[in-house]
Order: C-alpha cells, then sequence, then structure tokens
C-alpha cells in the first residue's frame, strides 16, 4: 500500500519507535538493497550466529531463489522498532519475520503486504495459529511455528501424593491434587503472575478455559478464573512469589523439585531434560474439562511493502521455501516450537513423543491478537495483567479487580 495514509499511519505509529530507540536510517538506501541479487531477511533470533542451521537455511533458500540473503537477528522489542522505522522510510527488508502480536501493528501501519497481494499459499496451516496474523479479515503472514504452555509435573512428588497426573482434567481435579501434595508437606504449583505481558501470558489458559473473552474482563466466568488464582494462594497451593515471577523463575522453584507443578512453555523443554527429577507434562485444564485454549507464541513471516514490487516474487519464493513442509521440520526443531501445519505436527509427535501433549496444546491454542483485536489486545492484556496483581496481592476482590480492569481497557 502506498499513498499519503499509509504514510500518515506509519509516521503515527513510528512515534512508539523513536522513543524507544536512537535510530538512524537503516543501511539500505531508500530505493532497496543496492545489490539486486541481495535480498535481505529480518529475525528475531540474534542468538543464532552465521554457522547455525537457521542461517544455512536462509542461504540454501536465497540460492534456490537464485539470490544472495543478507540476514541480520535483533532482538525482538528492537526489530519491531527498527521495522517502523525501515517502513516509515521506505527502506523495509524484503523478508520480516517477527512476534505473531506485532503483526497486527505493522499491518496497521500499512508495513505489510497481505497474503492475497504478495500470493502466498496459506491453505495448509493451522486456521488457529493462522488467525495470530489475521487483522481486518486479512492475512499477512505465515506462521513458522508456534510455543504454548502447558504443565510440567514432577513424578515423584505426585506418586508420593498419591496423585494420577492423568486424572487431572478439570480445575476441581487439579485443585484436588494440589491439596494433596500440600498434605505431603511439598508445594502444589509455581506460575509467573508478574505486571507485565508474561503475567497475561501465563493467565490467559485460565481466562479462556473458563470462557472468558478478552472484550469483557469482567464476566462471571473471568471473575471465576482470578478468584481459582487467589485462592490458591490463600489456601498455600501457590507460593507469593508468582506476584513477582517471570517465566524464568518459575521454572527455577519448579527444579528445585519442591513444586509438583509449574505453567511454563515448550522453550523450557531442554532445561527440563536437565532437572535431578523425573517430570511429565499435561494439557492445562479447562474449567469444566478438556484443555484450555493457551496463548500462541511464535513468529509469521512477512513480506513488507517495497517500493520495487518487481522484488515480490523473489521473496514469495523465500518465504515459501522457508515454510515448506520439510524446512519447517528442521525450523522448528531448532526453536522448540510445534509446526503450524498438522501434517508436519504429526511428524514431530511420532519423531519425539513427548512432544504429542505440546502438539495437543497448540492445536487447542488462540492468538493473542485474533478475535479481530489487533491493536486493542496491548491495552487489554496491560489491564488484565494489573487486575491480576491487584486480587493476587489482596488490594482488591477478583470481581473489583476486573470490573476495573474492563474499565481501564475500554476508556484509553
Amino acid at each position: 500500500m502506498t499513498g499519503l495514509s499509509r504514510r500518515r499511519r506509519l509516521a503515527a505509529v513510528a512515534v512508539i519507535a523513536l522513543a524507544a530507540v536512537t535510530g538512524s536510517a537503516c543501511s539500505s538506501s531508500a530505493d532497496g538493497p543496492a545489490d539486486g541479487g541481495a535480498y535481505l531477511v529480518w529475525d528475531p533470533y540474534p542468538q543464532f550466529t552465521d554457522d547455525s542451521e537457521w542461517v544455512a537455511l536462509l542461504k540454501k533458500c536465497g540460492t534456490s531463489a537464485g539470490v544472495s540473503v543478507e540476514r541480520t537477528g535483533y532482538d525482538t522489542t528492537d526489530l519491531t522498532n527498527k521495522a517502523l522505522l525501515a517502513a516509515q522510510q521506505g527502506n523495509s527488508p524484503d523478508v520480516l519475520i517477527v512476534d505473531n502480536p506485532v503483526i497486527s501493528t505493522l499491518a496497521e501501519a500499512g508495513a505489510l503486504t497481505t497474503t492475497d497481494d504478495n500470493k502466498l499459499d496459506v491453505s495448509a496451516m493451522e486456521k488457529n495459529l493462522l488467525g495470530a496474523g489475521q487483522s481486518g479479515g486479512k492475512t499477512y503472514g505465515v506462521p513458522i511455528g508456534a510455543n504454548t504452555l502447558a504443565l510440567y509435573y514432577n513424578k515423584d512428588l505426585l506418586t508420593a501424593a498419591g496423585v494420577d497426573p492423568a486424572a487431572v482434567k478439570d480445575w476441581t481435579s487439579l485443585t484436588a491434587a494440589l491439596a494433596k501434595v500440600k498434605a505431603k508437606g511439598k508445594k502444589g504449583i509455581t506460575f509467573s503472575a508478574i505486571g507485565t505481558e508474561e503475567g497475561s501470558f501465563q493467565f490467559l489458559p485460565w481466562f479462556w478455559g473458563s470462557g472468558a473473552q478478552l472484550t469483557s474482563l469482567d464476566s462471571p466466568q473471568a471473575v471465576s478464573a482470578l478468584t481459582l488464582w487467589t485462592d490458591w494462594l490463600k489456601q498455600g497451593h501457590a507460593p507469593n512469589s508468582v506476584i513477582n515471577n517471570t517465566q524464568t523463575t518459575s521454572w527455577q522453584e519448579f527444579a528445585t523439585g519442591n513444586y509438583a507443578f509449574a505453567e511454563n512453555g515448550t522453550w523450557q523443554l531442554a532445561n527440563a531434560e536437565k532437572l535431578g527429577f523425573s517430570y511429565g507434562t499435561i494439557a492445562i485444564p479447562a474449567s469444566s474439562g478438556g484443555p484450555a485454549p493457551a496463548p500462541t507464541g511464535g513468529e509469521f513471516v512477512s513480506i513488507p511493502v517495497q517500493k520495487n514490487t518487481g522484488r515480490y516474487e523473489t521473496s514469495q519464493n523465500l518465504v515459501a521455501c522457508l515454510t515448506n513442509a520439510d524446512n519447517l521440520l528442521t525450523t522448528d526443531t531448532t526453536l522448540s516450537y510445534v509446526a503450524p501445519v498438522a501434517a508436519v505436527q504429526e511428524r514431530q509427535a511420532t519423531t519425539d513423543p513427548k512432544l504429542k501433549v505440546w502438539v495437543e496444546a497448540v492445536r487447542a491454542a488462540k492468538g493473542r491478537t485474533g478475535d479481530d483485536l489487533g491493536t486493542k489486545y496491548p491495552k487489554i492484556s496491560e489491564a488484565l495483567w494489573t487486575a491480576v496483581q491487584s486480587a493476587l496481592s489482596g488490594g482488591k476482590s477478583p470481581q473489583e479487580a476486573l470490573t476495573a480492569a474492563q474499565t481501564a481497557a475500554t476508556t484509553r
């Protein structure tokens, strides 16, 4: 999209970026890369060096498309800011890989092409994962994979408490299991309820698992979810430290061997293999049974708007290469992600049976910006984590906290 309206949107959104970075113009010229044979790829994986499998895949896809790939990896926040500034200045990369909630921000700014524009085929992608990259009825990229949340459990503690993890199917059976563990002198569950996006991310399975919707933060279902957490603290099933826990520090608590359960993500699988005790995983249960919808993490591969539209065909070839079935399997294994394609998910679960629970969790998951919330989500999330903090600290009842959250989310 070009024109005055797009430039105005970009200018408005770029204020955020300008406040966050003291950036200068990106290295490319306003007319795109100086070398017509070089295509720029930006990703949020600075941990991967030039000798990594990820970079090797990028170069392989470039060779297949008949071009060279110049890749830069940025921290997630830095990447968002740079992408907005580059779009405003007219020198966006050819391929941009960003965290899925960022897609709606870039789309609203007019910085991304749609799959209708760039002819990317998303027909094989799981619809619940694709939803995180959709805004206003249009799709702005292809999911490269997803992570989400589940419950890790300590097999030894549950055995000693007489708890069968397979019998934990809903909130009632989970709370009963926590009570049995506490009766044996151990601790029940740890999670992250910190006053940031991490706190909202961890609360959402319980929120959605109650049947609540993000458009109505103070519904009876939402109140029941927050009451569940506050009751766990009051009853000693969860520690007060959850109020300040990040997902990393709550994992560290679980790693002590004193907790029966921990809510955490696929990214802890490598660390789980290093635990000094046997572990397992189960899906986070919904209030009345079945797996709760957990939020999806993971990135989308997108094609930014270019002045030279002739570049789109090669960019489409690069994205198609990165997201074909064989390459997805390699990439998602490297990233500890679940693939966005059912057939590849099955291959993952067959190769590593421990991934079966995660595949099931991802299939039940939801995008945080889904339901066409788009850029409204950050405001809703902040109101939600503020309510969780207020209720868990005892400052307000769950109902009072969520009533205030609904007001905040709709008046900002």
